[in-house]
């Protein structure tokens, strides 16, 4: 239960952080789209794509590697390796982000010539690789914090980021970038490079003060060996990362193009590709950060369980997960679904966001749901196979899109993400019951939280029609979102899904004094945790 507390602690802090920094993000994302029109957007969304190519190979697979190499480097009692650990993941970084950042500098002309198949994303291409050394070396410290349970400072460094990128963004965009379309995708990149900037060296500074405070210096020890080990970890990540980035990319240059063949004009194929990518798909994935920041943490935690053999608690650590996370994501589908049309039109007036709001709101579940459950393979050593999933859904996304949007428009790859989504979560979710033996409880997580949503939505509906409530505003759309979730926590309590047991073990994680036995690690048919307790070196470095 200590464990658990301190996941629950650190996962809190940074599902804070996470939301603030979501919200904010969503309100800039709502401010710069009403601003730029949905055909920049667009745009930014096609230059994203490729930027998200060129990070892939700048981190290489460092965070999970620096975050599984100081886990069990700390939790095997060797904590004086640390720091030798951590200067070959700075010179990992260094590597593959300064050759990452020459490589999109040289190539930004002939990606926007002939990828991109416009001019204007050029400079904006080159602005982006100033940040990739950064964010590859933020890569490495955020795999620090993260595996030594103090996630509070890399939540700081993201605070930070997000609040410079914002105000310089903010700044730019009124006094520089005009109306034109390039000038804004100027603003936007510069901003965000000189935000990477200072918020890196302030994670810099935090990570310094805190290796000299919990770990000594090498001492002599070689640390060739970590070095080894971290290339083997890292590198099958990477390579596969390569290949599913990359197919990405591709996917999302052929969507605009298949858009026009299909009989769309440039402008309505960037307009409707923006429309999906940098207006609904945001507000679709903000709850998301909830599950983002429970999920890294799960990475260390189930790293030590596997290094100390501890098979129950593995399986109970993926019991709680799924459950929580599909009670979640259901409710967050279902209430959006209902309230769509109002939300889309608040915050996107005169365009089809809540079209698409309802249309993609269905897929939360599945999505949630495999964020979560690849943190889970990951943190038991199954990066490999988890990537490979990846990479196969990535390859079936771009066979779908070159077959259906010439056809079928913007339809077609609607279609295709449900397909890419069900393919991958699906293919995940087996590899992690066949190596854990964790067995599902489908009616309590699933079909429970599900009649609990619909009967929510009716209820929430009926309420409003009753008080002949109209979403006027956005008070009146946030006053509503929160009447159904009311009605929803209610529902799914009611209906067992969150039972006795659920409520008396979330209210053990508010308390300050653990109990002297925990039912956490066993099992429905019984049985105990063969070795319950981490060990003493890694609760005094953590």
């Amino acid at each position: 239960m200590k464990q658990a507390k301190q996941i629950f602690r650190d996962a809190v802090l940074l599902a804070v952080a996470a939301l603030l920094m979501r919200t904010v993000g969503v309100w800039f994302q709502i401010a710069i789209s009403n601003r730029a029109g949905a055909e920049a957007m667009g745009l930014f969304s096609l230059m994203s794509g490729v930027y998200g190519f060129a990070l892939t190979f700048a981190t290489s697979g460092i965070h999970l590697g620096t975050t599984r190499m100081v886990t069990e480097t700390v939790s095997g009692g060797n904590p004086e390796r640390v720091t030798g650990l951590m200067r070959r993941a700075v010179a990992y970084a260094l590597f593959f982000g300064v050759t990452a950042s020459l490589l999109l500098a040289g190539g930004a002309g002939t990606i926007a010539r002939y990828w991109i198949k416009d001019a204007r994303v050029t400079v904006s291409l080159r602005l982006f690789a100033i940040t990739l050394p950064l964010l590859s070396l933020s890569s490495v410290f955020g795999g620090y914090f993260t595996a030594v349970r103090r996630s509070a400072k890399s939540a700081a460094g993201q605070v930070c980021e997000q609040g410079l990128r914002i105000g310089i963004c903010m700044y730019l965009l009124a006094f520089f970038a005009g109306n034109d379309a390039e000038h804004i995708l100027i603003a936007l990149v510069l901003g965000g490079a000189l935000a990477e900037i200072l918020s890196f060296l302030l994670e810099f500074g935090l990570y310094l003060a805190d290796r000299k405070r919990h770990f000594p210096a090498p001492s002599g020890v070689n640390s060739s060996a970590e070095g080894r080990r971290l290339v083997k970890i890292t590198l099958p990540v990477a390579l596969t990362t390569y290949a599913r980035s990359g197919l990405l990319t591709l996917e999302h240059i052929l969507i605009p193009e298949g858009l026009r063949n299909s009989g769309a004009s440039h402008a309505a194929a960037l307009a409707a590709y923006g429309s999906i990518h940098s207006m609904a798909l945001p507000i679709i994935l903000y709850p998301a950060a909830i599950i983002g920041a429970f999920s890294g943490l799960l990475i260390p935690a189930l790293a030590e369980c596997n290094v100390l053999g501890s098979r129950v608690r593995i399986r109970y650590m993926i019991s709680r997960v799924w459950h929580f996370s599909l009670i979640f994501s259901i409710g967050v589908a279902g209430i959006l679904v209902c309230f769509s049309g109002e939300l889309g039109n608040v915050l996107y007036p005169a365009t089809e966001t809540g079209k698409y709001l309802r249309i993609l709101a269905p897929l939360i579940p599945i999505m949630y749901v495999d964020t979560a459950t690849d943190a889970m393979l990951k943190g038991l050593g199954e990066q490999f196979r988890s990537m490979v999933i990846n990479i196969a859904d990535a390859g079936l996304s771009v066979v779908l899109v070159w077959i259906l949007v010439p056809r079928f428009g913007i339809n077609g790859y609607l279609v295709t993400i449900y397909v890419s989504e069900l393919f991958n979560t699906v293919l995940s979710v087996h590899r992690l019951l066949k190596v854990s033996g964790t067995v599902p409880k489908v009616c309590k997580w699933v079909y429970l939280p599900l009649c609990s949503v619909v009967g929510a939505s009716f209820a929430a509906r009926g309420v409003l029609k009753l008080i002949g409530s109209v979403a006027a505003g956005k008070s009146a759309v946030f006053a509503h979102l929160l009447l159904g979730a009311g009605f929803y926590l209610l529902f799914v309590t009611l209906s067992g899904s969150i039972g006795k047991e659920e409520r008396a073990w979330i209210r053990t994680l508010f308390r300050k004094t653990d109990e002297p036995s925990d039912a956490a690690f066993k099992e429905t048919k019984g049985g105990t945790d063969d070795r319950p307790t981490p060990r003493a070196t890694f609760r005094k470095a953590s």
